[in-house]
């Protein structure tokens, strides 16, 4: 297949692009720094400097091509956030998802799929709420970028082409990511929980992502939003309980919410938000999971066994 790219040089754009062109596919990648984007991935077919807000320079590579997979987004938790840069978090999705839906209609030779990147902050604070794909939206900040990049995402459908939001969970990776962030209290000996431990965690490892996107891609039943999450969810308690024992360290400095809120002011409330997360739609499609267990995902990642 014929596919773009955007936001892949990112963790998971990084590790789809290498699984697309390992099995064949012709990538073209959308990137604001093509020179960079070239040397971080190399044998993709085009790198095309790519500017959102300018539809004019990129647009006519969208004729012809099979699909788009939209990664490309000002990271959440990137900065502290200000009316600024939560603007950048908003108009780096929203308008960046309408001008491709609208090159999209105007080509000759529409992409079969447009596969865009979510999260599960959609759902907002729910508590212990169990969610799936048709549950309501949070209220915060984080639920209506979401929700609004979604809607946006939607109206590609329009034009006779299938449409797929990915929410995405917490990316278990050994290189980037939460769970890097993590290690190094572990290994000093002062690691433990964010917040009161009680949250729910909708982790996935980076493999299960990966094959999420690819699994979409493949199947033409697949559309509408599709919750990336492991099916066994952990509580974050529970989650920093498993990840010290596999590092053979404590697990009993909890971080607690008001510290957090001194060093992270608003994104303190996205750590700590609880959902707990039911892929619905991949259990209901069949798709196999190759980590369902957070000790096998840790162990794999970490590459400790503990058994």
């Amino acid at each position: 297949m014929k596919i773009i790219i955007t936001g892949a040089t990112g963790l998971i754009g990084k590790k789809i692009c290498k699984s697309l062109i390992d099995r064949g596919d012709e990538i073209i990648i959308f990137s604001r720094n093509s020179s960079n984007a070239k040397e971080k991935i190399p044998g993709a077919k085009k790198y095309i400097d790519w500017d959102y807000r300018n539809p004019s320079g990129w647009k006519h590579e969208i004729d012809g091509t099979d699909a788009v997979i939209h990664l490309a987004g000002a990271n959440v938790s990137g900065k502290r956030w200000n009316e600024t840069y939560k603007k950048n978090i908003f108009e780096s999705r929203i308008i960046s998802t309408r001008n491709l839906v609208e090159a999209i209609k105007n080509v000759s030779l529409k992409p079969f799929v447009f596969i865009t990147s979510s999260a599960t902050g959609y759902y907002g604070d729910k508590h212990d709420e169990v969610v799936n794909e048709t549950s309501l939206p949070g209220n915060d900040f984080l639920a209506n970028v979401c929700l609004q990049w979604e809607n946006e995402a939607h109206f590609v459908e329009q034009y006779n082409v299938r449409q797929v939001s990915i929410r995405t969970g917490i990316v278990l990776s050994r290189n980037e990511g939460a769970l890097k962030k993590m290690l190094l209290p572990f290994k000093l000996f002062i690691g433990g929980p964010i917040g009161n431990g009680k949250q729910w965690f909708p982790w996935i490892h980076i493999d299960d992502i990966v094959g999420i996107y690819l699994f979409s891609l493949d199947n033409n039943s697949i559309s509408g939003a599709v919750n990336a999450a492991s099916p066994n969810a952990v509580t974050m308690k529970d989650f920093a309980g498993k990840l010290g024992k596999i590092l053979h360290r404590p697990s009993i400095f909890s971080v607690p919410k008001f510290a957090l809120k001194i060093v992270l002011g608003e994104v303190a409330d996205v750590a700590t938000a609880s959902q707990r997360v039911y892929p619905k739609k991949l259990i209901d499609m069949n798709y196999n999971f190759r980590f369902k267990n957070l000790n096998e995902a840790l162990e794999d990642l970490l590459k400790i066994k503990t058994g």
